[in-house]
């Protein structure tokens, strides 16, 4: 009996020894679970079944193009190109099958391949070129990007409906996304841990020299490492372009910095020699949890940047702190060192903890479970317009006691629709959408729609899905007055330079159309030049800089935005106003005072403000059962200097 309980006890100690030592031997691990305990403890609309299952979905493309970048680190390598690619493989898919007729299958085996051979460019210039690997990585980052745009024109192409399935679920449950970030992280985990060139990657990693005196061919092993990476980012890049129906030349920017981030919080090693797939999983399934659970809790947009960049840290600095208490023994004969080294870890976790409780807790904003509650998903915050839609929609909803949350999507179409997931499982009452692109939410909103939660769009509208009401202004009409506005402005005659937006959005290619329908009408006007700047104000300064070099003798300028607009005004100079008209589109403060001190023409104005709070008076409408009309247009006005003073917004 003494000896069954002495077994008993050895065993319960055992048991518990190896899931502290578990713990300790995963860092990203004990901060994914602290994650999920804090994150279930603060919203009771996190630890759902449907809930987890959007979670899994938003980390499978991140995910996927981790694993790739697995093999890379793991061989103390980067590659920075993996998001261009996979937006790259998805554009060659779509426009192979769509607008040249390729069998389905022969045009995703095309859109692999792409990745393949971008890989293979990458690992050439690395291995053969003798470039860094950041420097070669970051040269095709902007190859493929530009490659993506030039196939598709700038804009998004329509995916067959057989690659578009693989967005849906199986068994009306689970997610295909999941299955396939499952697939591709056996995959990984059987090459790095069973294969020839996963046991040379570790080499490579740990000591390139040594491997190459060993007699590995460090050269082409890079080729296959490098290849592996493109190969799965044309995998992310199919799965991302099904979850949004469509390929989109803008798609998975700035996503190799979440893979990167993915890898390193799993606790591989920049420097090589260390990695594995299981460590990469949990940290996209950490990146997808925050960005999730702070959704979640109505966290401000701006916010969300800061808590997730620091729990990054956090974890980082948690799994390095493990290594060092792991980098001296423990056992039962051993002083107090080891032991100290563990007793900082666990206290390191504990911090962690409490601080992220304490700072979701100060920054949820919630109200109470009888106040209505809403999301409103905007295209971005980095653009005075949305800030002014904010504004509006945040004001109103205060007047009528509703909790509104408000999520940036910073003009990436698939963390929109993770928002937009993460709003529907969460039960909001209503969803107030500015999509990135009008086909891209399409299966977003379908998905709202289901749930029955009513869905406002606000300054654009949504293809291929039924919303409740479209609060707007009419982009092709508003470009149309710019383009009018200016012509007449210059007699019916003159040179003109267009500012066009980011490419692949909807507001860039709306506009661009009213500007060429409304010069049809003035065939003296002559448009010498017309180059994107992204709606950006810096952009604007540089291009319109660039521009002046070739074409000094320009008279006018439109610009899709008011941003760019004032780029213009500043690269123009003393000319702005004088010997070059500026005509900008929104209608935001600073165009508005630039209006009246004369340097910028005119501003088509779309009263951004009035969009938000008419968007929120009729998602209150939708909840209450009231009928709401499908179309509501805001009014668009072109402000001169003569009635800018009356013009309220």
């Amino acid at each position: 009996m003494a000896t069954d309980t002495l077994k008993s006890t050895t065993g319960a100690r055992g048991a518990s020894g190896g899931l502290r030592r578990l713990l300790l031997d995963n860092g990203a691990l004990t901060a994914l679970i602290v994650l999920v305990i804090a994150l279930s403890a603060l919203s009771g609309d996190f630890l759902t079944t449907d809930n987890l299952l959007n979670i899994g979905v938003q980390a499978a493309v991140t995910a996927i193009l981790a694993f790739g970048v697995t093999f890379v680190i793991v061989s103390a390598g980067i590659d920075l190109s993996v998001g261009s690619v996979a937006a790259l493989s998805a554009t060659v898919l779509a426009w192979s099958a769509t607008a040249h007729g390729v069998p389905v299958v022969l045009a995703v085996v095309l859109a692999v391949a792409t990745g393949v051979v971008a890989g293979l460019v990458n690992g050439f210039l690395v291995s053969y070129g003798k470039l860094p690997p950041f420097i070669a990585t970051l040269a095709m980052l902007s190859v493929g990007r530009g490659l993506s745009l030039v196939i598709s024109q700038g804009s998004p192409i329509a995916l067959p409906g057989s690659v578009a399935h693989l967005g849906d679920t199986l068994g009306g449950w689970l997610p295909v996304p999941v299955l396939v970030m499952v697939v591709m992280g056996l995959l990984t985990a059987l090459v790095l841990g069973r294969t020839y060139i996963g046991r040379s990657m570790y080499a490579i990693g740990g000591n390139e020299e040594a491997a190459r005196l060993s007699g590995l061919k460090v050269k082409k092993q890079k080729l296959a490492i490098y290849a592996l990476s493109g190969l799965f980012a044309a995998a992310a890049g199919i799965v991302l372009a099904a979850r949004l129906s469509s390929a989109q030349p803008q798609a998975a920017n700035g996503y190799e910095l979440d893979a990167i981030a993915a890898v390193v919080i799993g606790g591989a090693s920049l420097a090589g020699g260390t990695g594995k797939a299981s460590g990469t999983l949990v940290g996209a399934l950490i990146l997808a949890v925050l960005r999730n659970g702070l959704n979640l809790l109505s966290v401000s947009a701006f916010w969300q940047q800061v808590v997730i960049g620091a729990v990054i840290a956090l974890a980082v600095l948690l799994d390095t702190v493990r290594r060092r208490a792991g980098a001296t023994p423990v056992s039962a004969g051993t002083g107090g060192g080891g032991k100290g080294r563990q007793a900082a870890t666990y206290g390191l976790a504990a911090v962690v903890t409490v601080a992220l409780v304490a700072a979701t807790s100060f920054l949820h904003t919630g109200s109470g479970s009888g106040t209505p509650k809403m999301g409103l998903s905007l295209s971005t915050l980095n653009n005075p317009f949305f800030v002014q839609i904010r504004a509006g929609a945040q004001a109103e909803a205060k007047k009528l006691g509703i909790d509104l949350t408000v999520t940036d999507a910073q003009n990436d179409a698939s963390q929109q629709a993770n928002q937009l997931q993460n709003f529907t499982s969460s039960g909001l009452g209503a969803i107030i959408v500015n999509p990135v692109d009008s086909d891209a939410a399409s299966n977003s909103v379908k998905a709202a729609d289901k749930a029955r939660i009513p869905v406002i769009a606000v300054d654009r509208g949504v293809n291929n899905a039924r919303t409740n009401a479209l609060v707007a202004s009419d982009n092709v009409a508003g470009g149309e007055l710019a383009a009018r506005t200016i012509a007449q402005k210059l007699g019916g005659k003159g040179r003109i330079v267009i500012l066009q937006g980011q490419a692949g959005t909807s507001a860039a290619r709306e506009r661009a159309a009213g500007f060429a329908q409304g010069l049809k009408e003035y065939p003296g006007i002559q448009v010498v030049a017309q180059q994107p700047a992204d709606f950006d104000r810096t952009k604007g300064l540089d291009v319109m800089s660039n521009l002046l070099q070739a074409h000094p003798d320009v008279q006018g300028v439109i610009a899709a935005n008011d941003e760019m607009a004032l780029g213009a005004v500043k690269a123009l100079g003393a000319k702005a106003g004088t010997s070059v008209q500026v005509v900008g589109f929104d209608g935001t403060p600073d165009g508005l005072a630039a209006v009246k001190n004369g340097t910028l023409y005119a501003s088509v104005a779309q009263q951004p403000s009035q969009l938000g709070r008419i968007a929120v008076d009729n998602a209150l409408k939708a909840v209450q059962g009231k009928a709401v009309d499908p179309m509501v247009k805001v009014q668009v006005k072109v402000v001169t200097k003569e009635n800018v003073a009356g013009f309220t917004g």
